[in-house]
């Protein structure tokens, strides 16, 4: 039987929700020979060696860290994908590689159903590859953008700026970072949660646990609130549908 083989590439990655979800999608949809499985890699140039030594690999996705760093190792970006300048999905063309950013689609899908007309400017907190993708569709959408940065430039503000008036004046929080991600569930963003409002809407790109310490805070202030599985979902079902073009 021929095998077709999908994974993810990206560094610690055994918490990912991806290789049960596509394990399941594929069982669900009665497809033998397929399967998914995680491709833990410490450094992006590990990647050349993964490819060669695995060649039944039709597809991949990628995420933290390597989103940034995969480009330099494919042959073609998609338009969409190379103006955000991340790659998290990675279709096989012969031999050639080709970048695509699903993120961005998963995202929009999930956050569009919460925005209201006061929502017209959003923090967005980290700034690692998953952060371009939200400033792009938040761009999109006509929501202006702020970074927030642990170490800010001139485009970038930092956590000991966000002030109670920045707060009131930017009502959509997007978490980017990796804090509160199962286990370390008492991480959160340094923000001053008390100028949370029932006007905010906090979004974690985070799915495990649901309800991160982030969302709690939102939360406990009447924000909505919103985790990061229905992106995922979204942006998983997005990349198979790429892989199967």
């Amino acid at each position: 039987m021929k095998k077709y083989r999908f994974g993810l590439v990206g560094k610690n990655i055994s918490y990912s929700f991806s290789k049960g979800y596509f394990t399941d999608k594929f069982s669900n949809l009665g497809l033998e020979g397929y399967s998914y499985e995680n491709f833990d890699l410490q450094h992006i140039d590990e990647l050349p060696e993964l490819l060669t030594s695995n060649p039944e690999v039709m597809g991949l996705n990628v995420t933290i860290p390597f989103k940034q760093e995969v480009i330099a190792y494919l042959d073609e970006l998609d338009t969409q994908a190379e103006e955000i300048g991340a790659v998290n999905t990675i279709k096989f063309d012969g031999k050639r590689l080709i970048g695509y950013n699903t993120d961005a689609y998963g995202f929009q899908k999930s956050i569009e159903p919460f925005l209201k007309s006061r929502h017209t400017k959003a923090l967005i907190l980290g700034t690692g590859g998953a952060s371009k993708a939200i400033a792009f569709v938040l761009g999109q959408l006509g929501i202006g953008v702020t970074y927030v940065s642990r170490n800010p430039d001139a485009t970038q503000i930092g956590y000991d700026d966000l002030t109670r008036s920045v707060l009131e004046n930017h009502l959509v929080l997007v978490n980017c970072t990796p804090l509160g991600t199962y286990p370390n569930l008492d991480q959160k963003p340094d923000i001053p949660y008390t100028h949370i409002t029932k006007q905010h809407l906090l979004f974690d790109l985070i799915y495990n646990p649901e309800k991160t310490a982030f969302l709690q805070e939102g939360k406990q202030r009447g924000a909505d609130i919103v985790n990061g599985l229905g992106m995922l979902q979204l942006q998983a079902d997005r990349a198979w549908e790429i892989w199967r073009q």
